[in-house]
């Protein structure tokens, strides 16, 4: 008859060398775990937006239906600090900074549209002419301190922004918490007054913010031959929905075009540039026309491009 020892294997030391490797083995599954995010974090995404071309700007639907940029008039821009621009159940979006102006709209996306041109991880370098000419602008001193003026308004105005998706879970949330950092409308630019051509930086995550098609395609050539400011300010509205029969109370117009006049002075203003809408094949049978409780709204027949 034979017998055996059994030798207790939970003992004290060969518990303790157990948990020191399982807490090696953990902490090297987060430090690979860090160093992929960190990796990922840095690493460029593709700046894609399919429609954008020569012919065709794109502006984020949240930007484009708030008044980020408004027709205000010459001289007058309002300071802001964390305004709410626009809030609902799947959007929260505050700005801070001097406010935009609809020349800053056309900056802005031909800005974005030059980054679509840039290899992958490249910032966009284009001569100033060149860009101003993309604008349909002239060349000459004036011009060149507009747009130089315009750029540096751009950098500094900063978005908090935060969209979830229909089932309430976070899409995208920059500059809403401590964490996160605030988003610029231009990540920076420099100046070589040698070559006079502008390096343009867009911060990265402008590309998930136009992911999944969520942004107003502006036709580029109609939007040059535009006269008034909001004639601009609507056709980016107008692109943010695919309705066909499109309605828009006064008193929400003229709150987005950040118009402190009378109402009724805002009505003669949105009748003209919708005339130069239609004229421009924008939209069909624009009218003004009595809503509820004697208020009045704005109707149109959006035109396909």
């Amino acid at each position: 008859m034979t017998t055996s020892t059994r030798l207790p294997f939970h003992n004290d030391s060969n518990l303790l060398r157990l948990s020191a490797a399982m807490q090696r083995a953990q902490q090297k599954a987060q430090q690979a775990l860090a160093a992929a995010a960190e990796k990922e974090a840095h690493t460029p995404a593709p700046f894609i937006v399919p429609g954008i071309n020569e012919t065709a700007r794109a502006i984020p639907n949240y930007i484009a239906r708030s008044a980020i940029f408004a027709p205000v008039r010459r001289g007058w821009r309002a300071m802001h600090d964390d305004t709410v621009f626009l809030q609902g159940t799947n959007i929260l979006l505050k700005g801070s900074g001097k406010q935009l102006t609809e020349d800053h709209a056309d900056i802005w996306m031909h800005a974005m549209y030059l980054q679509t041109t840039a290899l992958l991880g490249e910032a966009p370098t284009i001569n100033r002419a060149d860009f101003l000419r993309g604008m349909g602008r002239p060349t000459g001193g004036s011009q060149y301190d507009w747009l130089h003026e315009g750029m540096k308004d751009l950098a500094r105005f900063t978005l908090c922004i935060e969209a979830r998706r229909k089932n309430g879970t976070v899409k995208y949330s920059y500059g809403n918490h401590p964490s996160a950092r605030v988003l610029a409308m231009i990540g920076g630019f420099d100046y070589d007054e040698r070559t006079g051509s502008y390096t343009i930086y867009a911060d990265p995550r402008w590309a998930q913010i136009f992911s999944n098609r969520e942004y107003a395609l502006v036709d580029w050539p109609k939007r040059l031959q535009m006269r008034h400011d909001l004639s601009k300010s609507l056709q980016r509205l107008i692109g943010t929905s695919a309705d066909t029969q499109q309605k828009y109370s006064l008193e929400i117009l003229k709150e987005r075009a950040q118009y402190t006049g009378r109402l009724r002075d805002f009505r003669v203003t949105l009748e003209r540039s919708l005339a130069e809408l239609e004229a421009l094949e924008v939209i069909a049978e624009p009218r003004i026309e009595a809503a509820t409780r004697g208020h009045e709204q704005a109707v149109w027949t959006r035109l396909d491009r």
